[in-house]
């Protein structure tokens, strides 16, 4: 059994394995290369040769456990036709969104647009340095889809005024979403990805009264899905209010936790396998204070299934060589 299905399904505590959000990228020097050559983000993802590449480069370095492909969540937009560019000191904008058009895209058509994912995985799945390790697979969770496919843009530079005025038009979105969720991750489980996360990004912008529809149905549906195909699902509801309440509802397999949480709390709170927690700026400071920090998280989850992630992604000034410190202090806690 692979290392994080040892955590996941057998409820193992006697290790801890490692992988990390965005270890597959942009503080690797042999990334940034061929990163310069693609100007095109999109296209490199649908390159099936370079995002294969790439999802390898972090393993050929570091003894993690598992390979995440090198995506991203908005190829799901692009597949049912949506605009999406990525823009220097900007990130993502997305065109406006005909939900009439997206509504008739089917199966097939959505399938061939981005195809090209499912083969880069399994080319990763089978290459040889994945043996006994996990291929992850993952999807943006419905409601931060939404966000990006209304707002059209990251909500960081501000949610639209009038984006829940349309109630009718949010629940038939979220609906389309859903369907080709479902299709999107059964076609990366058939090419070779053994767990699946679900990232809500945006989890953390809800008011209270909008989590139900908006967050714990719809990740639900996701949820129940993934266990019907017989692989494991992560969730990652960033900055969520209350981490014991979604998993009660949305009872996913494992769940992954912010650097805003309280792992004491957590562990407390919650009984399903955990991962992440650790603050991604820590990889900026000296090794001293990694390994105390990291070794605070190893500590508290010492008797609880924990695999051992960040609370966000790899910072781009990251230093490979504290990544290396950081996985080698996990190996030998």
């Amino acid at each position: 059994m692979n290392p994080l299905n040892k955590i996941i399904v057998d409820k193992e505590t006697s290790f801890n394995p490692i992988w990390v959000m965005r270890q597959a990228g942009r503080y690797l020097p042999e990334f940034r290369k061929i990163r310069k050559e693609n100007t095109n983000f999109i296209n490199l993802c649908l390159n099936e040769k370079l995002a294969s590449e790439i999802t390898l480069q972090p393993l050929r370095r570091f003894d993690l456990d598992a390979a995440i492909i090198f995506s991203d969540i908005l190829i799901l937009p692009y597949g049912l036709g949506q605009k999406v560019a990525f823009e220097k000191n900007f990130g993502p904008r997305l065109g406006e969104l005909n939900l009439n058009e997206v509504a008739n895209v089917n199966e097939i058509e959505f399938t061939e647009k981005i195809h090209r994912v499912y083969k880069a995985i399994k080319k990763v799945s089978s290459d040889p340095i994945l043996n006994n390790k996990n291929t992850i697979g993952f999807v943006g969770a419905p409601w931060t889809l939404l966000v990006y496919m209304l707002n059209q843009q990251s909500p960081k530079k501000n949610l639209k005024k009038d984006f829940f005025e349309d109630e009718l038009l949010i629940n038939r979105a979220l609906l389309v979403i859903e369907k080709f969720l479902k299709i999107h991750i059964k076609n990366q489980i058939e090419n070779g990805a053994n767990i699946i996360q679900i990232f809500d990004s945006w989890a953390g912008l809800l008011g209270e009264k909008y989590i139900p529809n908006y967050i714990y149905t719809p990740t639900l549906n996701l949820v129940n899905y993934v266990r019907s195909l017989n692989v494991p699902v992560i969730c990652f509801p960033r900055e969520i209010k209350n981490y014991k309440e979604f998993c009660d509802i949305v009872e996913p397999d494992a769940i992954s936790i912010d650097y805003n949480v309280d792992p004491k709390k957590i562990l407390r709170d919650i009984k399903i396998p955990i991962q992440g927690g650790l603050d991604p700026k820590i990889l900026l400071t000296d090794k001293e204070t990694l390994k105390k920090e990291a070794s605070k998280y190893l500590d508290i989850f010492r008797n609880h299934p924990y695999i051992f992630n960040l609370g966000h992604g790899v910072l781009p000034q990251t230093d490979p060589n504290m990544f290396d410190y950081l996985v080698k202090t996990v190996k030998n806690f």
